[in-house]
């Protein structure tokens, strides 16, 4: 079929704070760039989706060499003027968390679709406003729930569906590695600010936005939490080699009760040497099985194949606990996560009939409410309720 028969839906991509590392890498390059390399979102033989990105940011030479390594053509410094275009009707958000709503909140009021990073706003209020205002605006909107579609957790979730686990009892998650403080001439792994609370930092912050869609998706709705975090680390170096105090969190120990009994412990931190399969790691226990879930992998232990341990600290173990267990196979192809909610939205946007997209402000706004009340839960030293937000 010749590419004159192959009818092309257009759409115009606003992409604001594409030049930090995960707008950079993520969203444009290993996304944006990669669909467009490909020739678009195929929705049938005769029918693609073609994004036409322009690039937003401060810095006009990050967004010119930006855009010259990713054969993107358009880029600009005015936010307004490409707000202004009605050629471009989605607006993207990965910049900083504080300025994200004000951003969001100009361009549903030019009458643009949104996606966005996370957390969508610095409090529930204002990430929920978002979505009142999108609501009213009756545009469509969407936030990054990227960890849903790992491969890892896509496995996860085929094993509930399919009732592996029985009753599921509980769930531990593992997240987090070392990083580097800027000391002894090795080069630190994320940028200053998430050090700072003034800037918008903090694990809990950064996290938990992260653990209520994923537990929600896969578990059960949260319905209560109870967070401890710590700032390990107390002084660090930042992007121009001077020493700065660290005002926020960097580690973060949270117990989640679950609608329907599931109990849920995750512990997040960026001062943990990683002694496991994964960066990120979910243990899922059933009353017929368990597994544990990675980035990319995932094992499982049956009911029947579970050894049975009798607690003896004089002698070594006769069992060796990580014989008994079977990796799932990868029966199909998985892409990048990033890139494959991109192209879920973009079918979205074009037929949201037979594309639909739960994955939307309000979502993004629970986030930020988790998160929230973690914090609440950390300074109060008790248990906090997590209620419902309206649709």
């Amino acid at each position: 079929m010749s590419n004159s028969s192959i009818k092309t839906h257009k759409i115009g991509v606003i992409m604001n704070g594409v030049t930090g590392r995960m707008g950079t890498n993520q969203h444009l390059i290993r996304s944006i760039a990669a669909i467009r390399e490909q020739g678009g979102v195929k929705l049938s033989d005769n029918e693609v989706i073609f994004p036409d990105p322009i690039l937003v940011g401060r810095n006009e030479a990050k967004l010119e060499k930006l855009a010259a390594e990713t054969k993107v053509e358009r880029y600009t410094t005015d936010l307004d003027s490409a707000l202004a275009d009605p050629n471009n009707s989605l607006y993207f958000d990965a910049q900083l968390t504080q300025l994200r709503a004000p951003a969001i909140a100009k361009a549903i009021a030019a009458g643009k679709d949104i996606y966005c990073e996370k957390p969508t706003g610095v409090t529930t209020e204002e990430a929920y406003e978002l979505y009142n205002m999108a609501k009213k605006a009756g545009i469509k909107h969407g936030v990054v729930q990227d960890k849903l579609f790992l491969p890892g957790l896509q496995k996860l979730r085929w094993l509930i569906d399919s009732g592996f686990f029985g009753e599921i009892l509980s769930v531990r998650g593992e997240f987090g590695y070392w990083v580097y403080t800027g000391e002894d001439q090795i080069p630190v792994q994320r940028p200053s600010w998430n050090y700072r609370k003034e800037d918008g930092g903090g694990i809990i912050v950064d996290m938990l936005c992260h653990w209520r869609y994923v537990l929600d998706n896969l578990f059960g709705d949260v319905k209560a939490v109870s967070c401890l975090g710590a700032t390990h680390v107390k002084e660090r170096i930042d992007e121009d080699g001077k020493r700065y105090k660290c005002t926020a969190d960097d580690s973060a120990y949270a117990t989640f009760e679950l609608a329907g009994g599931v109990i849920a412990h995750f512990n997040s931190s960026w001062t943990v040497r990683v002694r496991r399969d994964d960066l990120l790691t979910l243990q899922v226990d059933g009353s017929r099985g368990s597994a544990v879930a990675g980035l990319r992998d995932c094992v499982i232990q049956s009911y029947n194949a579970t050894p049975r341990p009798i607690w003896n600290p004089d002698i070594d173990s006769p069992i060796d606990f990580f014989d008994g267990w079977t990796k799932v196979p990868t029966n199909q192809v998985f892409d990048n996560g990033f890139k494959a909610q991109w192209e879920l939205f973009l079918k979205h946007l074009v037929r949201p009939e037979k594309f639909p997209f739960p994955y939307d402000l309000r979502e993004g706004a629970k986030g930020v409410q988790l998160a929230e009340l973690g914090i609440k839960s950390w300074e109060k030293r008790a248990w906090v309720e997590v209620p419902a937000l309206a649709k």
